[in-house]
């Protein structure tokens, strides 16, 4: 018997769009997405057509929230929740396509009703969820405290406290491929989950403006302390999982942190800023690292009228940060590494390797290597159907490698 080298076959010409369209479908593994409506939604729109992008996003979700809504009214809860999940999870891909756009004023209302639609989800699931206030620096972040359903999971440990895990999302994923991912793996195997917003994400930047930080300690200990004190915690069982940039976060606070009782990186992550130095000519760099500021400014000017799309997807993903000009936004991407850090890492910590890692390849390795006492690498791969960042088609595969290390450790 003959065997083909395994390859999924891209669902656009668009690698931007294919890895939009691979995350939404691993997100139905967990409920925030169907794949019929999902590719029936895209179905022949090729690179470049950014107008109907957002509009088929936009669309099914708007279609999906009047479902939901529909069967909300009738009291069905159980299709409203679930409709109203997978509507929140194609807004919050649309958010990001409307940065696209020539205007990008659709982002605003876009999330507006992202977040209605989460809201409906968590009134309406028969899952336990509470409004969770975390005080931190000098504010308070939101958050969401899904609790598991105990007597199915230790009927002979009624009332005792129960493992939670914490949450971490990424730098723009949504609240509703966060719940798909890890949320709901949790609960089915008898965790507390609590999500939450931070600093520069989600309802923190588009409601609050409130930017990014790179010093994550001081996010992550009031989280706990937080955490640790709701009813039915066990204080000495609390995990932290970070996805996509939450595993810098997650790494970055553990080097302060060490009351987690174990942590996850989905994927491992040292240096933030390669995602965005990588695809910069050496020579533009030096400017920078030579104190020219103002020149590397003029020269990224220059260079970006010649690709408008390109400088629309920079001002997105600089908006998170606070900065302004280009040299200020590298300056201050390069404050997000655990180069320095994370050999201070006393927490037993997974980290997970994807391989075809198309943002921050290598640095899974690199982390473990900086972590060697503490750190377990776990690789998944393309003949697997579980390459590329976070594994998008391998949530199942994903979730199943997780908690099986993590019940060791805390379950």
């Amino acid at each position: 018997m003959t065997h083909h080298a395994a390859h999924i076959r891209a669902f656009s010409d668009s690698a931007d769009f294919d890895f939009e369209i691979r995350g939404a479908l691993g997100a139905s593994v967990g409920g925030a997405g169907e794949p019929g409506e999902i590719l029936a939604a895209v179905a022949g729109i090729r690179h470049g057509e950014h107008n109907a992008w957002f509009d088929a996003w936009k669309g099914l979700a708007d279609r999906t929230t009047a479902t939901a809504s529909a069967s909300a009214k009738a009291e069905h809860h159980a299709s409203a929740a679930s409709a109203y999940l997978r509507a929140s999870a194609y807004y919050g891909v649309a958010v990001n396509a409307a940065s696209a756009l020539a205007e990008p004023d659709a982002m605003a209302p876009t999330f507006a009703k992202q977040e209605a639609a989460w809201r409906g989800f968590v009134t309406h699931t028969s899952t336990v969820v509470e409004d969770v206030t975390i005080p931190c620096g000098g504010g308070t972040l939101p958050g969401w405290f899904f609790r598991a359903d105990a007597a199915a999971h230790a009927p002979d440990h009624d009332g005792a406290a129960a493992p939670t895990l914490v949450a971490v999302n990424g730098s723009d994923g949504s609240r509703a491929a966060l719940y798909a991912a890890a949320v709901v793996p949790a609960l089915q195997r008898g965790y507390h989950v609590l999500v939450f917003d931070g600093p520069g994400q989600q309802s923190e930047l588009f409601e609050k403006e409130v930017p990014f930080r790179p010093d994550w300690e001081h996010v992550l200990t009031p989280v706990f302390d937080t955490v640790a004190r709701l009813d039915g915690v066990d204080a000495m069982r609390i995990a932290v999982y970070g996805i996509s940039q939450g595993g810098y976060w997650v790494a970055r606070a553990l080097a302060f942190e060490d009351r987690f009782a174990a942590a996850i990186t989905d994927p491992g992550l040292v240096d933030v800023s390669t995602s965005w130095t990588g695809h910069l000519p050496h020579g533009l760099l030096k400017l920078l690292d030579e104190g020219h500021v103002e020149k590397f400014d003029r020269e990224m000017e220059l260079g970006l009228k010649l690709s408008p799309e390109t400088a629309r997807t920079w001002r997105f993903r600089a908006r998170p940060y606070g900065t302004k000009g280009y040299g200020e936004t590298i300056q201050e991407v390069r404050k997000y590494t655990v180069a320095d850090v994370a050999g201070e890492i006393t927490t037993p910590l997974l980290i997970l390797s994807p391989e075809n890692e198309q943002f921050w390849p290598g640095q899974a390795e690199q982390l473990a290597a900086l972590t060697p006492g503490v750190s377990t690498l776990v690789r998944f791969t393309e003949a697997e159907g579980a390459d590329g960042h976070c594994q998008p088609l391998g949530r199942t595969i994903t979730a199943q490698r997780m908690f099986d290390w993590l019940d060791e450790r805390v379950g």
